[in-house]
C-alpha cells in the first residue's frame, strides 16, 4: 500500500459513517464469507484472531486495525482467547476537485484495493477514538452524528500518521515514547497511571518505574510539566481567565494549577502574564531595550520568588487579579528572558553586522575555516557551530563524556548517574527532563542537545542557542551514537580512538568471562520491584546490553522469542522458574541476597543455590549511556570471574 496515495485520497473524500459496532466472539468462534457491505475499519482492542480479506491473511493480536474496501470477504476466526472488536462501517466519495488529480489511483471507488492491516505504534490513541465513536453513535441527536463523522477523519488522520512514522523507522517505538505521546495528546483528559496501564497493557509498577528511568521523571510529573508548559503559552497568547486555562489543561480548581504553575516557572501566573506585557510595551521603544542588561551577570535563585500577589475574590474565581506595585526582581528577570529569546539570533547578528560596517577596522578578519555548518534533524535544517565552547546536553551526555568533551549544563538524571561523578566538576545542574528554560539561558550556550520529549520546551530552547533534537531511543548501538556524535561535533578522531579502545575493554572482560563460565550457559536479566518482576533483553539497561551483547549469553530458551520482542516481559513469581537462568542479574531496591535465599520461591531456583545471582540497585544498573555500558560491562565481568 503506498501510504502518500492514501493520505492524498483522505484529503479529497467525503464520508458518510454508515454504522459503528461492539462486538465480542468467544474462543473458537468464527465468523466466515461475510461480505463487506461499505468501506470498513475494523479494530481489535482484546484477544487474538486470524482474519482473511479476500484470502489474505492477517494475523490480529491485542490491538490491530484492518481496512476492507466495500466488498471484500472477510473471514474471522478468533484464539484462544476470543476477540474484542470495533467496526466502523463508512461510505466515502472524492470530490470533484481531487477526481482528476486522483484518478490513476481511484478507479472503481475510494476503497477499490484497499485492504490493508496495521499494528500501530502508539493504539490506545486509536483505542480512544474508536470508543468516542462507539459512544456518540449510540445517541441519536443529529450532533452526535456530526461528532462520529468528525472522529472517522481524526481515525483516519492518526492512522495513517503513524503509518507514515512507522515508514521512517524499522524498530518498534519505545514504551517510554509512547507514554509521552499519549500525555502530548491527552493532556487536558483526565489521565492516570491506572488509564496509561490499560491503554499500553503493562502494569502499572512496570511501566512508572520504566518511564522514569528513561526520563528522569515519573508519568505523572511529566503530565504535570506537559500541562504546566501549555498553560504558560496559554497565558502568553491569549486573554484567558485561569479558570479557563486551567479547564483547558485538565485541572478543575484554578488554585491548584496556580500554585503549581509558580513550583515549576518560578513566578505565579499574574507576574507570568505581566513579563509578558511589559515585553511588548518595551518592544516599541529600542533604545530602552538595548540600553538594558539581558542576562543577570551573577547565578539566580530561580525558585526563592517573595510574590504573593496571587489571589482569587468572590465569584470571580480563577481570573487573574492585577495589581499595581513596584516590578519585583522575578518580574525584571523574567521579561529578560522574553526579551532575549524574542531577540536572540537575527538581532545578534544585525548588530555585528552594523558595528562592522560603522567601523570597518574592527572588522573580523575573514577565516579559512567556515566557523559554522548545517545539519538536518528532525525539525529541519539547523546552523550549528564547527567547534561549539559552551553545550547544554539535555541528553546524550555520556557520548559527550566519550569524546572528551564536558557541557556547561546538563540534566538533573545525568547529574545522579554514578558513572558520571568523576566528569561532572562545575558543570549546572539544569533540572529534571530537558531542563529549565531560564537556568538554560543564564548558562550563554552555543549548542544545546536534547531528545524529542518535551517539544514546547524545546521550542524555547531553539530561540536561545542552536538545538539539536534526537529522537529519544532512535541511536540504538554504542557506536551509532558515539559515531553520530563525533561526526556531529567534529570530533570523529577521538570517537573512532573511544570506541577502539571500547571494544578493546569488552573483548578483554568477555575474554576473561568465557574462561570460567560455559559459552552456553543461560542468563536472566531481572528487576524486582515489590511483588512485579520483569524481564529485560538488551534494549532496557538492568545489565541487559553487558550480559547479552558483551558477553554474548543467551537467554533462557523458553523466554528467548520475549527478550528479542518486544524485549521485556512481566510475569509473577508463580512464572519465575520460567524466566530464571542459570545466572541471574537482579535489579532490587528493597531486597538482598539473604532476602532472597530466605524466599521460599526464590530459594528454590538453581541459581540461587549455586549462588549465581547478581543484586544491584537500580542507582547503578538504570543507565545504558555507552559509559556505564562499559563500567557495567567490567563490573559484571569481575563478578562472574570471582564465583
Amino acid at each position: 500500500m503506498d501510504i502518500n496515495q492514501q493520505i492524498a485520497l483522505w484529503n479529497h473524500a467525503d464520508c458518510k459513517v454508515v454504522d459503528v459496532r461492539r462486538t465480542t466472539i468467544g474462543a473458537g468462534e468464527s465468523i466466515l464469507g461475510y461480505r463487506v457491505p461499505s468501506s470498513l475499519f475494523l479494530m481489535s482492542v482484546r484477544g487474538d484472531a486470524v482474519a482473511r480479506l479476500d484470502g489474505e491473511a492477517h494475523r490480529m493480536l491485542r490491538i490491530t486495525v484492518l481496512h476492507a474496501g466495500k466488498g471484500a470477504v472477510l473471514d474471522l476466526v478468533a484464539g484462544s482467547a476470543g476477540l474484542d472488536y470495533y467496526s466502523v462501517y463508512y461510505k466515502a466519495v472524492i470530490g470533484s476537485s481531487g477526481q482528476s488529480e486522483l484518478a490513476e489511483f481511484t478507479e472503481g471507488g475510494l476503497s477499490a484495493g484497499r485492504t490493508y492491516s496495521v499494528a500501530p505504534d502508539h493504539p490506545a490513541a486509536l483505542h480512544r477514538i474508536a470508543a468516542d465513536m462507539f459512544r456518540a453513535w449510540a445517541k441519536p441527536q443529529p450532533l452526535a452524528r456530526l461528532r462520529v463523522r468528525t472522529l472517522l477523519y481524526q481515525f483516519a488522520h492518526e492512522l495513517l500518521q503513524q503509518m507514515a512514522e512507522h515508514g521512517q523507522r524499522s524498530a518498534k517505538r519505545d514504551l517510554a515514547s509512547r507514554v509521552a505521546a499519549i500525555i502530548h495528546e491527552h493532556y487536558a483528559d483526565t489521565i492516570t497511571l491506572e488509564s496509561l496501564s490499560e491503554s499500553l497493557n503493562y502494569s502499572v509498577p512496570h511501566l512508572s518505574s520504566y518511564f522514569k528511568l528513561r526520563t528522569g521523571l515519573s508519568p505523572i510529573d511529566y503530565l504535570i510539566k506537559v500541562r504546566i508548559d501549555k498553560a504558560a503559552a496559554l497565558l502568553l497568547e491569549t486573554d484567558a481567565t485561569l479558570r479557563e486555562i486551567a479547564a483547558g489543561v485538565g485541572y478543575q480548581d484554578p488554585g491548584y494549577l496556580g500554585r503549581l504553575f509558580k513550583k515549576y516557572k518560578g513566578v505565579s501566573p499574574i507576574r507570568y502574564r505581566e513579563a509578558y506585557a511589559e515585553k511588548k510595551k518595551r518592544a516599541d521603544r529600542p533604545a530602552i531595550i538595548m540600553g538594558s542588561s539581558i542576562v543577570p551577570p551573577d547565578p539566580f535563585p530561580y525558585t526563592d520568588f517573595d510574590d504573593n500577589d496571587y489571589q482569587y475574590q468572590g465569584s470571580r474565581e480563577g481570573d487573574l487579579m492585577f495589581k499595581k506595585g513596584r516590578p519585583t526582581l522575578a518580574s525584571a528577570l523574567l521579561l529578560s528572558l522574553m526579551l532575549l529569546l524574542s531577540a536572540c539570533g537575527s538581532n545578534g547578528a544585525a548588530t555585528e553586522t552594523a558595528a562592522s560596517q560603522s567601523n570597518p577596522s574592527e572588522a573580523p578578519a575573514a577565516s579559512a575555516e567556515p566557523q559554522t555548518k548545517k545539519i538536518q534533524t528532525v525539525n529541519g535544517e539547523v546552523e550549528i557551530p564547527v567547534h561549539p565552547q559552551r553545550i547544554v546536553a539535555g541528553e546524550y551526555l555520556g557520548s559527550l563524556i566519550a569524546l572528551g568533551i564536558t557541557p556547561v549544563g546538563t540534566s538533573d538524571h545525568h547529574i545522579k548517574n554514578p558513572y558520571f561523578q568523576e566528569y561532572l566538576k562545575d558543570v549546572t545542574n539544569i533540572g529534571e527532563g530537558n531542563g529549565n528554560v531560564e537556568k538554560i539561558l543564564a548558562l550563554k550556550p552555543d549548542l544545546i542537545i536534547v531528545d524529542d520529549f518535551y517539544p514546547e520546551v524545546n521550542e524555547q530552547l531553539a530561540k536561545i542557542a542552536p538545538t539539536v533534537v534526537i529522537p529519544y531511543a532512535s541511536l540504538k548501538t554504542v557506536h551509532e551514537e558515539v559515531a553520530y556524535f563525533g561526526e556531529l561535533l567534529g570530533e570523529k578522531e577521538k570517537a573512532d580512538a573511544w570506541l577502539a579502545d571500547y571494544d578493546s575493554r569488552i573483548a578483554s572482560a568477555k575474554e576473561r568471562v568465557l574462561k570460567v563460565v560455559p559459552g552456553d550457559s543461560t542468563f536472566s536479566v531481572i528487576e524486582l520491584n515489590g511483588k512485579e518482576l520483569m524481564a529485560v533483553g538488551t534494549d532496557y539497561g538492568k545489565g541487559g546490553q553487558p550480559i547479552y551483547n558483551g558477553f554474548g549469553f543467551k537467554p533462557p530458551a523458553a523466554i528467548a522469542a520475549e527478550m528479542a520482542d518486544p524485549g521485556w516481559a512481566a510475569f509473577s513469581a508463580e512464572a519465575l522458574s520460567k524466566y530464571a537462568g542459570d545466572y541471574i542479574v537482579l535489579t532490587s531496591d528493597s531486597k538482598t541476597l539473604d532476602d532472597i535465599k530466605a524466599d521460599p520461591i526464590w530459594g528454590s531456583l538453581p541459581a540461587v543455590k549455586n549462588n549465581h545471582v547478581f543484586l544491584w540497585t537500580s542507582a547503578r544498573s538504570g543507565y545504558w549511556d555507552p559509559i556505564a555500558i562499559l563500567s557495567q560491562t567490567e563490573e559484571l565481568a569481575d563478578w562472574l570471574t570471582s564465583q
